[in-house]
């Protein structure tokens, strides 16, 4: 079980903006075989679904406060954000999963008011689809 609580903790933060891996943490916790794989994957795809989660409230529901100092984006930027996610729409929520800039877009989303019901499941896809991945690597080649 702490095996399990650990990986749902490194998934959570690492989809948060707080800079983090839980990629490395499923590969030692596949290569360590204390758990089933789907088990692993489970565990990791929702923890790193609610952190992203996380990301689209902060930017849905404090969107009020673009303009007080200690917002993470000045409303240059956060307008620069906006333009980009209208202009390209709710489909980069597909790009969740990647490095640096999944996190932000999840986030920017959340200022763009994209409804609960699509993020929820478009998020998953992403999150879901990495893990899969690194998982189906690590068992062939390692």
């Amino acid at each position: 079980m702490m095996t399990l609580s650990a990986m749902f903790f490194a998934a959570f933060i690492a989809a948060t903006l707080i800079p983090a891996q839980s990629e490395a943490v499923l590969v030692g916790m596949i290569l360590e075989e204390s758990n089933p794989v789907w088990l692993l994957l489970l565990v990791a795809t929702t923890g790193n679904v609610l952190g992203s989660l996380v990301n689209w409230a902060i930017g849905r529901f404090l969107q009020g406060y673009v303009d007080h100092r200690w917002f993470p984006a000045s409303p240059g930027q956060v307008e620069r954000a906006r333009l980009w996610y209208a202009r390209h729409g709710w489909w980069t929520l597909f790009g969740s999963w990647l490095p640096i800039i999944g996190d932000p877009l999840v986030l920017v989303s959340g200022l763009m008011r994209e409804p609960f019901w699509r993020v929820v499941p478009v998020v998953t896809l992403a999150k879901a689809g990495r893990y899969i991945v690194l998982a189906w690597i690590t068992l062939r080649f390692v």
